[in-house]
């Protein structure tokens, strides 16, 4: 989940106004079956349809309680059944069968069939404009229904990751459904009570082929500032705050009344640059603001002790991520000295934008800027409208802070390293790059796929434009009771129908 679009000020339901986290003590719970889970979002860019873009966590929380998925994401980060339940591919690893659940039922009664899988997919891949080519590897016209319950889907090239590639984002719905402006069946463990721009009610639905939910209702809020997500726990109007700030989390360390779920190590800010832009297409440059980084000092005050250093390696727990580097330290000397090779004896002035949609991305930059000033480059630092920021910023200016969601390495590959890739934020445009990378994925043994993978990420680590300074973990606070919340990488942390409230 790359893109998030925020508002800075929300009302919840009910017109009840959010300030600022504080240490108002939590009202007393009033239900044990039913959860208040806060999430980032804004009502501006709110979504139904789950297929196309999405502006908002908050709709895709919703969308994974409605809508069952072919594959998710397993405790210990591998790919699990989930609709599908179990999978096949042919000698080329170009066509691989699925098999879907035979009792897995839609909302309405009817059950789901191989047609609503291959019907759902071909509108996923026929939306790609939206979702920034979600099934690009896919090639869904050539893949087809073989029966009731067994899809045969068709890659472009030989693909050994195609369970992983299909975790999460694949929400399945009926053959034929094209219009989301109401609700539409989906074969997910709920069912939508209600509904509008900000909030969605959902019910439990009996007859869900998975592990029946404990919880009665899921109360779904799209809440843009962090603080405003916290103090909604603290003053006990929800039980799940989604992803607050790392200050909120100290805080609510010492308290009794509240809990911390960490997920480890799931959240990059790392400041992109554009290869194909000057100065930045001058490699001894990239290097020199890589050098300029000061990297524990980056992950101290924007992390507050919830991270760790990073080494510019996009996706550092993937298990394609390369070992034995040489980490890279602060240089500040080396740094002055690219820059005057690059032509810029006089060091560079740079405008550095970032924006507040997720904590610390203001202050990761403001930080960066005094670093790189004693290297002698000039960052202006210019703070975006989180609402417009991953629209009008991401992906289109020279220099930005960026997010990263514990993704694999070969989807952040596939969205923006291939010379083709729909958001190329850094212009890494290499066709050699591009045949190393289909090599790769072509390799049935996970291991010497894992090598070959872990080359190129080293590859994009000393040559491309990401400073990936630091992983940062996933903060959720929760109030008193609640238990089960996802921990895992990437996209697990949006499936929340096992989590239960303690009597």
């Amino acid at each position: 989940m790359r893109r998030r679009t925020i508002l800075t000020a929300l009302t919840l339901l009910g017109g009840v106004s959010l300030a600022g986290c504080g240490d108002t003590e939590p009202a007393a719970p009033t239900s044990t079956d039913t959860l208040r889970y806060v999430s980032i979002g804004s009502p501006a860019t709110a979504s139904n349809d789950p297929h196309g873009g999405l502006g908002n966590e908050s709709d895709a929380v919703r969308f994974a309680l409605l809508y069952d998925v072919l594959t998710g994401q397993g405790p210990d980060g591998r790919t699990q059944p989930r609709l599908a339940e179990s999978w096949q591919p042919d000698a080329t690893l170009t066509k691989w069968r699925f098999t879907v659940r035979r009792n897995a039922t839609f909302s309405d009664g009817r059950p789901v069939r191989a047609a609503d899988v291959l019907y759902s997919l071909r509108r996923i891949e026929r939306k790609a404009a939206e979702n920034y080519g979600r099934l690009a590897g896919f090639d869904m016209n050539a893949s087809r229904a073989l029966d009731e319950h067994t899809v045969e889907i068709v890659s472009r090239q030989p693909f050994a990751e195609v369970p992983r590639a299909l975790e999460s984002m694949t929400f399945i719905v009926p053959e034929g459904s094209d219009d989301f402006s109401s609700p539409v069946p989906g074969s997910g463990p709920f069912t939508l009570a209600s509904n509008d721009a900000q909030t969605a009610v959902l019910e439990r639905r009996d007859g869900w082929w998975g592990a029946a939910p404990s919880l009665r209702r899921i109360e779904v809020r799209a809440v843009a500032d962090p603080q405003a997500r916290a103090q909604a726990v603290l003053s006990g109007q929800a039980d799940v705050a989604a992803s607050v700030a790392p200050a909120t989390a100290k805080q609510a360390e010492g308290r009794d009344d509240v809990s911390l779920t960490r997920r480890p190590a799931v959240t990059m800010y790392p400041f992109v640059m554009r290869t194909d832009r000057k100065p930045f297409d001058d490699p001894r440059v990239r290097e020199a603001i890589k050098l300029a980084a000061d990297r524990p000092a980056l992950v101290q005050s924007v992390f507050l002790g919830y991270g760790q250093p990073a080494d510019d390696v996009l996706a550092p727990a993937d298990p394609s991520a390369p070992t034995g580097l040489t980490p890279r330290v602060r240089d500040v000397a080396r740094a002055k000295q690219l820059l005057a090779e690059a032509g810029h004896p006089d060091g560079l002035k740079l405008t550095l934008h970032t924006t507040t949609s997720y904590p610390g991305m203001d202050t990761a930059a403001t930080l960066f800027a005094g670093q790189l000033a004693e290297a002698g480059i000039t960052a202006e630092v210019k703070l975006e409208p989180p609402d417009t920021y991953f629209t009008t910023i991401w992906a289109q200016k020279d220099f930005y802070t960026g997010y990263f969601g514990g993704i694999p390495f070969f989807d952040v590959a596939r969205v923006a390293l291939l010379s083709g890739s729909p958001t190329n934020e850094t212009a890494w445009k290499r066709p050699a790059f591009d045949a190393a990378l289909n090599a790769a994925l072509a390799q049935p043994d996970e291991a010497a796929r894992n090598a070959a993978l872990g080359r190129l990420q080293q590859e994009v680590r000393d040559e491309g434009g990401y400073v990936v300074w630091g992983t940062g973990d996933g903060l959720d606070l929760t109030r008193k009771g609640v238990e089960g919340l996802p921990t895992g990488p990437g996209f697990s942390r949006l499936f929340i129908d096992q989590v239960r409230i303690a009597g």
